[in-house]
Order: C-alpha cells, then sequence, then structure tokens
C-alpha cells in the first residue's frame, strides 16, 4: 500500500482507505495518551515515537496493523498476545477484528516507564 515516501504521520495516515484510517487515528490518539511527551516522527516509513528513543512504531498493511514496540513489549505481554501472529518485536492485529486499543495502551504505558529506567513486568 505505501507507494511514495511519506514526510509526516498525517501524510502516512491519508494514504488509506477510511476504514483503516480510523483504526490508524485511535492508535495514534492511544500512544499520545499515554506518552503526550514523545516526540512523532516517520522513521522506518512508519509512523514512529521517540522517548529518550524508539518507543513504538505502527504501520497498516493489506490484512493487518503491525504493531512494533520492541522484543521487551511483546515478551511482557506475551500472554494476552498469544491469540496475534507476533515475532520478536512485533506483533499482527487483523484489520478485521476488533483492536485491542486498551492492550496497546498498557503496551505503551510499560514502554514508556521501560524508557524511564522503571519497567516491571507485566502481572495483570
Amino acid at each position: 500500500m505505501k507507494q511514495t515516501k511519506m514526510t509526516t504521520v498525517d501524510e502516512y495516515i491519508l494514504q488509506f482507505p477510511v476504514e483503516v484510517q480510523a483504526i490508524l487515528q485511535t492508535l495514534r490518539k492511544s500512544v499520545k495518551d499515554i506518552s503526550p511527551e514523545a516526540e512523532e516522527k516517520m522513521s522506518y516509513q512508519m509512523p514512529t515515537y521517540y522517548l529518550k528513543g524508539n518507543l513504538v512504531h505502527f504501520a497498516a498493511y493489506k490484512n493487518h496493523i503491525g504493531f512494533y514496540p520492541t522484543p521487551a513489549g511483546i515478551d511482557a505481554f506475551k500472554d494476552e498476545l498469544s491469540d496475534y501472529k507476533s515475532a520478536k518485536g512485533s506483533v499482527q492485529f487483523p484489520i478485521d477484528k476488533p483492536i485491542p486499543f486498551e492492550l496497546i495502551k498498557r503496551i505503551v504505558e510499560f514502554r514508556v516507564s521501560e524508557m524511564n529506567g522503571d519497567a516491571v513486568k507485566n502481572k495483570e
């Protein structure tokens, strides 16, 4: 879906169908609500949030939303992410199913804590 180099998150989001734009805007808001101080930028041609380093990235694909909270972010929530296809530092949320925004917010909270040096493993 990504054809041209995007320089802003707004440009990135606008290239997708309206229903995908809504998901991406909600995901963006979820990250910004948890970490308003994080810098929003494009990196690796994906929306990226930077707080003393890369906090999280996300991207839209034909059939899923990729969310990239680093290996620690995946590992800390591996039980809750077990229903989704994942890899060392990423997880895929199918576009045709509800996106777990509350879980995403908790992962971002974990990553913020980790970036601030006070993360503890998720025990919920």
